[in-house]
């Protein structure tokens, strides 16, 4: 079986808006926006099994920024970049062992500051496909776009929302195969008020080239912080893949995190 890179097509990054005055259960909750308007620089590590016929194994560290930008006093656009870095073993068969950088995902949430009257928060913008591989193993090779937007709504110490995009090809290296890929991330999380947070999706994405599914159901726990007037956010959780292709992982996997928040 030929061996195609799985691209990342958008896992909820860690953002919050924030004032001064406010407490860590508020910027705990705020972390589960992915489109509040703070710089945080999430790091996130992923560590999964059973690839191909071989078992194989790959660890991701990937690298998020989270930059809003004031349009104005209505309108705010939030940058969103995963930039991956993965340690991978034979996760096509005997393929040996690749390290580097995976493609990146960059995308951009047109959001309205202030949410409706029914209190939705929402963004929608472009996504892109940046082939930054540094191995064939590690990227599609391809240059790609689409379309992507989230809709949440918080209320009391409840989360609750989804993130989608879809990204196709248009560009890259003929002898690669197309990209064509849905992801969805349906979320939700609960904030404590000495601010810890159980949030629990899905990262789903469908392969509409291969007709095949991934789908990673994680849980993660996190605590938010402060060290000398720094937040800092600490996340652990494991997932369970409950479908995917021949050639994917499968069982049980971890994630832990590190994120920065930067108030303005």
């Amino acid at each position: 079986m030929r061996y195609r890179a799985v691209v990342a097509l958008g896992a909820l990054g860690l953002g919050a808006g924030v004032a001064h005055a406010q407490s860590n259960e508020d910027l705990a909750k705020k972390l589960s926006n992915p489109i509040a308007s703070l710089i945080s620089v999430p790091l996130q590590f992923n560590y999964d099994h059973g690839y191909g016929p071989d078992d194989g194994d790959k660890a991701t560290l990937n690298i998020q920024p989270v930059i809003p930008f004031a349009i104005n006093e209505d309108w705010n656009v939030i940058s969103r970049t995963i930039l991956p870095v993965t340690w991978q073993n034979d996760i096509a068969g005997p393929s040996g062992t690749q390290f580097g950088l995976g493609d990146t995902t960059q995308s951009f949430f047109f959001s309205p500051s202030k949410p409706t009257e029914s209190g939705i928060i929402w963004g929608a913008g472009p996504a892109f496909l940046i082939p930054t591989a540094t191995d064939e193993f590690l990227g599609t090779g391809k240059w790609g776009a689409g379309p992507t937007a989230v809709a949440l709504k918080q209320e009391g110490p409840w989360t609750v929302g989804m993130l989608g995009n879809h990204i196709w090809s248009f560009a890259g290296q003929s002898d690669r195969p197309d990209v064509s890929s849905t992801f969805l991330q349906p979320f939700i999380a609960y904030t404590t008020k000495d601010a810890w947070t159980f949030s629990l999706n899905t990262e789903s994405t469908y392969d509409w080239e291969t007709n095949d599914w991934s789908v990673p159901i994680n849980f993660t726990v996190a605590k938010l912080f402060t060290i000398d007037k720094q937040p800092i956010s600490l996340m652990a959780g494991i997932r369970y893949w409950a479908d995917a292709p021949d050639n994917g992982p499968s069982g049980l996997g971890f994630r832990v995190a590190l994120t920065f928040l930067f108030p303005k």
